[in-house]
């Protein structure tokens, strides 16, 4: 399948955020802090555009009937977003990588999102693109560094079928 603007948005910024979280691997100290959040950053306005724009109005296409992969979506969302709380450690960047490999490929695999919400938005597309633009930043809160913040982090994980203890020692 040909891919319109849409597809090549979403997936050019999974690129850009992998970039950003393979530089972490690379730095130290205050320069670690700085790629950290601007691959947090980065990745939270694009789970944003996904979850305030594109899964609803996929649902809304579909006459009210969210795509079968949506629920899979947003718990690793969440599980995505529960790794951004604590201060990025091996540990923490390991399970990002992880989890959002299989993430992306749900996404931008043969199939997956991507594909439909531009099979779906038909003459909406340039509407979806123009939201997908437009979407603005999400404020960032400091890292919670605290054994409270990592017990919550694998919670989430936990949630979305993934073991944060995994991820340890790779």
């Amino acid at each position: 399948m040909a891919h319109d603007v849409l597809y090549t948005i979403l997936a050019d910024d999974h690129r850009r955020l992998e970039a950003l979280l393979e530089q972490t691997r690379c730095e130290i100290g205050t320069e670690l802090f700085t790629v950290f959040d601007d691959f947090r950053r980065g990745l939270l306005r694009h789970i944003s555009i996904e979850e305030k724009v594109l899964l609803p109005a996929v649902q809304r296409m579909r006459g009210g009937s969210a795509l079968p992969i949506a629920d899979r979506l947003r718990l690793d969302h969440g599980a995505i977003a529960a790794l951004l709380v604590p201060p990025p450690s091996r540990l923490t960047v390991t399970a990002l990588f992880a989890i959002l490999e299989k993430h992306n490929v749900l996404e931008e695999g043969p199939g997956g999102f991507y594909e439909a919400c531009e099979e779906l938005a038909g003459a909406e597309m340039r509407t979806l693109v123009d939201a997908v633009r437009a979407a603005g930043a999400v404020p960032l809160s400091p890292h919670i560094n605290n054994p409270n913040a990592l017990d919550a982090t694998r919670r989430a994980l936990a949630r979305a079928g993934y073991n944060l203890d995994d991820y340890a020692g790779r």
